[in-house]
Formats: structure tokens, sequence, C-alpha cells
């Protein structure tokens, strides 16, 4: 009767390693030994205890794999403060100048969302209805959010390129609206934006770190925690425009997911954060031009 060689299991320059797994397979009850041979150390079992004691070592070695390094902080752009500057800015000024009679015109007829008129294809209204406010509740409420949210996508995003695509979430949001709407309805306020800003932010930080291992809790976080926070902050209030505050963040995740894309955002890299900062200013400037001369 011939006796099988024992078989090696593990083997390792140093003694130690064996050792340690040695003490794995005899607390199920695998025997075995480590011997030296050819100048490494070798930890052998028996043939007929060969494969309990593989899967034994495969559980140890995985159970004790050291965990992944934490992902690097993400990148954080200065000077997010310009953007909310300008926006409050923008919003106080055309508040200011309306309730003070400084401009003789009926802003609300020309520039609030009205779908007949944007169905009849007064797409302007889109942008113009951003900027206009019903009381001083509803301008400080939009002025409070709206610079909380957009310094937030300013910091991850660039103070240029966050305003940019909250100006342009929340006037495609207004548009889809005024385009989908029944002729009667109506609408004004930057709350729109205010959502597209929390939309391209959550949006941004998922997609950006979509590459890195890490539970679905903590990659899906960020859209999570978006959604909560729309549904905290954007159903509540009478007169509530929920159909717009749902657009403005559908169209800000949809902005900021495709700015993270690395293709496109190694393009916008490319652009001065105060040139798409221009372009959003300048979005709500032609708007008006054309309102104000239809």
């Amino acid at each position: 009767m011939s006796i099988e060689p024992p078989v090696t299991v593990y083997r390792s320059w140093r003694r130690r390693p064996c050792e340690e797994r040695l003490l794995v397979l005899l607390a199920v009850g695998v025997a075995g030994a480590v011997v030296s041979a050819y100048g490494e150390f070798l930890l052998q079992v028996e043939a007929r205890d060969a494969a309990e004691a593989v899967r034994q070592l495969a559980q140890y070695e995985a159970e004790n794999r050291p965990p992944p390094p934490p992902p690097p902080p993400p990148r954080l752009y200065p000077y997010a403060w310009v953007g909310c500057l300008l926006y409050a800015a923008t919003l106080i000024g055309v508040a200011s100048a309306l309730s003070a009679g400084l401009v003789r015109l009926d802003a609300f007829d020309l520039g609030a969302l009205d779908c007949a008129r944007v169905q009849a294809g007064q797409w302007w209204r889109a942008w113009t209805a951003l900027t206009l406010h019903l009381d001083a509740p509803h301008l400080v409420a939009n002025l409070g959010a709206g610079i909380w949210f957009g310094w937030l996508a300013a910091r991850q995003i660039g103070a240029g390129l966050a305003w940019l695509l909250t100006v342009s979430g929340g006037a495609l949001a207004n548009l889809m609206e005024g385009l989908s709407g029944p002729p009667e309805h109506g609408a004004v306020g930057a709350s729109t934006a205010v959502f597209a800003a929390l939309g391209a932010l959550s949006a941004h930080s998922w997609r950006e770190r979509w590459h890195v291992r890490q539970r679905w809790a903590r990659r899906w976080g960020p859209l999570i925690a978006g959604v909560v926070l729309l549904g905290w902050t954007g159903s509540s209030g009478e007169g509530t425009d929920l159909v717009g505050h749902v657009a403005g963040f559908v169209a800000g995740v949809l902005l900021g997911a495709a700015a993270a894309q690395p293709h496109l955002r190694r393009l916008l890299d490319r652009v001065p954060q105060w040139l798409s900062g221009a372009l959003a200013l300048a979005q709500v400037a032609v708007a008006w031009c054309c309102a104000l001369v239809s």
C-alpha cells in the first residue's frame, strides 16, 4: 500500500506566515506541518486534507485582505462666493428696480412663464421667469437656497461652470414645463434653477466617483441625498410649483452627470471659469432683450 506524499498548500520565504496559517488549519481540525526546503518554508498537509486546507486558507486570506484605500478627496475650486454674489445681485437688482418703479413696464406680463405664450414661440420666458418673484418671502427663500446649493456646486464644479449649469438647467426645465403645461399655467421664481443646482451637484458628485470601488450605498449616496433634499425643500408650501422643481432637479442631474464625463470634463476644464459665468449671465441678458423688443 503506497503512502501519498504530503501536499504543499502554502509557501513563503519567511517562517512566520506559514506558522500563522498552520494555526488556522489546526483550529478547524486540519493537521499540518511547516518544513524548510530549497531556501523557503512550506506548509504541508496530508493529501486527503488538501482540498479542505486550501478552502480554509482562501477564506482566511479573504477575511484578512486589507481594505482598499479611501478615495482621494474631491478637488475643490476657489472663488465659489463670486457666483453666489452675482446671483444675489441679479435677483435683488431686478426686484429693487421693479419695486422702486425704476423700470416702467409690466415685467411680469413680459417675463413670467406663461405656457400659452411659450407655446406660441416666446421661448425667452424660460429665462426671464427665473429673475421674477411674487413677494419678499419668495425672493428671500430662493436667495437662501440658491446661494447655499450654488456655493456647494461651485466648490465642486467650479464657480463659472456651476452657475452655467444652474441657469441652463433652470431654463431648460422652465422650457419643458412651458411647452408641455396647460395654456393657463404660469410661474415665476428662481426655484427651478435652485433645484437644477442641487441636481447638478448630486449627479456630478455621483458620476465623478463612479469608478471608485465602494459599497452601493456610498456610491449612490449623492443622488439619494439630492432626492431627499428635493422632497424636503421642494414639495412644501402653498402654491409650490412641484412640477417645475422636479423638472429643474432632473435637468440639473442630466447636465451635472454629462459635465462629469471624463472626456467632456477635460474639454470644460480648458474653458476659463469666468467665461462660463459670463455665458450664464449672458443667457439672462439676451432673454430680457428679447422680451423687451417683442
